[in-house]
């Protein structure tokens, strides 16, 4: 999120798209609910009238899958009727460089797409360079080559029409929804979008992000109260967890996993820090190897020096995709023979679950750690298998609750909080970090004694406790601390050895600063515990920072980008709703933690790219600079747009009898998956609180009225839903809250499942991934649980 919840008030426009916060995520429902009251206008896109819909001031129904092209077709609103914030545009985003004259677009596919590979050689996406090896800019947005001019060109194809005979928008609705959001293109109107899984859960789950920030940045709502880009996320700690990238690709502070070409520390750091000859670029990743090394040094301790790349070698280095969907295709392989499940049931929430539990049988061993038993660990006695014809050896580990174990959390608007914990867990049930504690000082003993490759278990800095380790030491090593005097003349500052390092300013790439996580450096300072602390006072422009209430990463910033507020002299773009200003008589920004202290004019806004500038034309994803509108790996429907199916630069698997891909003849209908407020996740907790099974006891199907009919289904009949992958059981619920979509001059009906349930716990029942395929997003690999083809029919007998 580039703003935080209570600065949802402060919106002219409210977009929700990709989410039904009303019923996932009710609270942040009630920071919309006070700017409603306020006079801002709420829309609801979706492809269900949600009970977000219900709330929204204007719903706008599309079909699943197709978010680029209704939001280009906005795009295009915007761009035909200059309704664009075109100072904003020309001076803080990439709109006004000029591409490079080998950069082309032509049915479908940009320039050097590799149709073996299924990737693109991204040399002629491009920016041209002057002299001095900075991009050339054009500020009158007029050269053909110019972002600006490639973007209205591509998004010219994006017609009310077309985006409606795709969508199934309603023209009227739709051309509603682009003069309602477009209104906020001047100074004094700002809007906020909202998305969640409903956005990135799809095999251009990115683009359909990039759509939405292009859209943003043309209209001048990037870095402003009430604007911004704002995920919501479905559990209290998910943000906290990516900035800890618990995930294959990145490591604390959002560094690079080093892969295999990356042979030394010298080599890691070429390829990944950002180089800019623009003066007027910041380019603050420019600062990664104090950060690499500092995180070295966090692993490592002293071991970690100068004469030993700072124990880079101990890190493995990754030759391939390791995401969830790779992972499981390789244990079905065979070629996996352990796994950890930390708090995860893939046996319930992976996609195409009948293919990951039978990946599951192909393990030597499994540790399952959970508060309940869960489906993953029963995977060897779910119905309809031999147990002795599986050999896996499961482990069960017990897990403490959140409310039973200290920590912090860090929520959808990167708020550090800490919490306290509340009462012991119950039995023998353990803190995460107590079990991952004893795991590690096992392993240190029996490398201690031998075996191959030793060090990097054996070197590792590790000693924060000797029974619960201390969550306070933990947070401590995380902000970092200083490993000798050192001093810092230009700051006028000097530091003790032990002492914590006051913000990421001051980490260094020489060995002398330890920080597991650059972006959490000022959270745990010499003066204390920041996400303790819990005072009222808001900041001096009054609009709900509440600078003193937990911390904010980075440097308790409550709103990123916030030098795109302001004009170029610092003059805030919206003086009713200022984020920071600059106080020509001090010479110093006030209000929020600018995103650089320089003084205005001196330093392009969007300091973390090279360029110092906002993309509204990538360089860098997989599969495009600019978003195109493809359709899911499974459609009813051919793609409008272009010859090309679906996306040119998915990974598309292929293991016989498991991966099987279904075709509209024989599956017409779409599906897509979502969540109720009753159950969470893969619904271990949940299905085992007897209070909220009773609420909702079992799976369903929701059909509109129109399928029901002819399917000759009635509301609470027993259906069963089959996909090429697999059938599940549910109940149908019968509702006008879908309706059919005319795409292209067709009926095409969606339905949408629940995905909680499965075959342990007090409630169970057949989960939705029975049914959803083994593909991903190119850029992330998020499987496509949202958009897939199925068919339905009532239960015989």
């Amino acid at each position: 999120m580039t703003n935080h919840w209570i600065d949802m008030i402060h919106s002219d426009v409210v977009m929700i798209m990709g989410s039904n916060c009303a019923e996932n995520h009710p609270v942040a429902l009630r920071w919309l609910q006070r700017a409603k009251e306020r006079g801002a206008v709420i829309l609801s896109v979706d492809p269900r009238f949600t009970r977000t819909s219900s709330f929204a001031d204007h719903y706008c129904k599309l079909r699943s899958g197709t978010d680029i092209a209704f939001v280009g077709g906005i795009i295009n609103y915007a761009l035909q009727n200059n309704l664009i914030h075109k100072e904003y545009v020309a001076e803080y985003t990439n709109g006004s460089c000029i591409i490079s004259k080998d950069f082309a677009f032509h049915e479908g596919l940009f320039s050097s797409y590799d149709s073996d590979k299924r990737s693109y050689d991204k040399k002629s996406w491009g920016y041209e360079l002057d002299e001095n090896g900075v991009p050339k800019r054009d500020k009158s947005l007029e050269d053909p080559r110019c972002v600006y001019q490639l973007l209205k060109k591509h998004f010219a194809r994006y017609t009310v029409d077309l985006v409606s005979r795709i969508t199934g928008a309603p023209p009227d609705d739709f051309t509603n929804i682009c003069k309602i959001l477009t209104s906020t293109h001047t100074p004094d109107r700002v809007a906020t979008w909202l998305y969640a899984m409903g956005t990135t859960q799809h095999t251009h789950g990115t683009q359909n992000i990039r759509s939405y920030v292009i859209l943003q940045l043309l209209l001048g709502n990037i870095g402003r109260a009430g604007g911004g880009i704002n995920a919501l996320r479905g559990e209290s700690n998910v943000q906290g967890s990516t900035d800890m990238c618990l995930l294959f690709h990145i490591i604390p502070g959002y560094l690079k996993s080093p892969t295999i070409d990356n042979v030394n520390l010298k080599a890691y750091l070429d390829q990944w820090t950002p180089k800019t000859n623009d003066p007027m670029s910041a380019n603050w990743w420019s600062n990664y190897p104090k950060y690499m090394v500092s995180l070295l040094k966090a692993f490592w301790g002293e071991k970690a020096t100068n004469k030993n790349d700072f124990c880079y070698d101990y890190l493995p280095k990754r030759s391939g995709n390791y995401s969830h969907i790779s992972l499981f295709e390789h244990m079905y392989a065979g070629n996996i023979k352990g796994l950890f499940c930390f708090g995860q049931n893939p046996a319930v929430g992976g996609p195409n679950v009948n293919m990951e539990r039978e990946a599951l049988h192909k393990l030597d061993w499994l540790v399952a750690v959970d508060l309940w038993d869960t489906e993953t660990a029963d995977f060897w006695q779910r119905p309809g298998v031999d147990p002795t014809s599986i050999n896996t050896e499961v482990f069960m580990l017990p897990a403490a609750a959140s409310v039973e174990k200290e920590g912090s959390i860090t929520n959808s608007g990167r708020w550090m909080q800490w919490r306290y914990k509340a009462v012991d867990p119950p039995g023998e049930a353990k803190s995460d970090a107590w079990i991952l504690d004893k795991l590690v000082r096992a392993l240190k003993k029996e490398y201690n004694a031998g075996g191959v490759f030793p060090d990097p278990i054996r070197d590792l800095a590790w000693d924060y406790g000797h029974e619960e380790p201390n969550p306070h030491i933990i947070a401590k090593e995380i902000n970092g601390y200083f490993t000798e005097d050192i001093s810092f003349p230009d700051k006028n500052k000097s530091f003790k050895k032990g002492d914590q390092v006051p913000s990421f300013a001051y980490l260094k790439d020489d060995g002398s600063t330890v920080s597991g996580n650059w972006l959490y450096c000022a959270s745990y300072t010499n003066a204390g515990n920041m996400a303790a602390r819990r005072s009222a006072e808001d900041a001096v422009n009054k609009i709900g920072l509440y600078p003193k209430w937990s911390w904010c990463w980075p440097v308790n910033r409550r709103i990123i980008y916030n030098r795109a507020s302001v004009d170029p002299q610092g003059n805030p773009w919206d003086d009713k709703r200022w984020v920071i200003r600059w106080n020509k008589e001090t010479k110093k920004w006030e209000g929020d933690v600018p995103d650089g202290g320089w003084a205005p004019g001196t330093k392009h806004p969007f300091i973390m790219r090279p360029e110092g500038l906002a993309c509204v034309f990538s360089t860098s994803l997989a599969d495009g600079p600019f978003p195109e509108h493809y359709e899911p790996l499974e459609s009813p429907v051919e793609n409008l747009m272009s010859p090309v199916q679906y996306n040119p630069a998915i990974k598309v698997w292929n293991t016989p009898e498991v991966d099987n891909i279904g075709t509209s003849d024989k599956y017409p209908i779409v599906a897509t998956t979502y969540r109720v407020t009753e159950h969470w996740q893969a619904g271990c907790m949940t299905r085992n609180l007897p209070w909220l099974v009773e609420l909702v006891p079992d799976s369903f199907v929701e059909l509109s009225t129109d399928l029901a009919k002819r399917k000759g289904i009635k509301n609470g009949d027993r259906v069963v839903v089959t996909s090429a992958r697999g059938k599940a059981g549910a109940y149908a619920l019968v509702t006008d809250r879908f309706e059919p979509f005319t795409i292209d001059g067709r009926q095409v009906d969606e339905v949408g499942l629940t995905w909680h349930f499965g075959y342990t716990g007090l409630a169970k029942g057949d989960s939705a991934n029975l049914l959803t395929p083994h593909v991903g997003d190119a850029n992330t690999m998020i499987p496509e649980f949202k958009a897939f083809l199925c068919n339905i029919e009532k239960e015989v007998g």
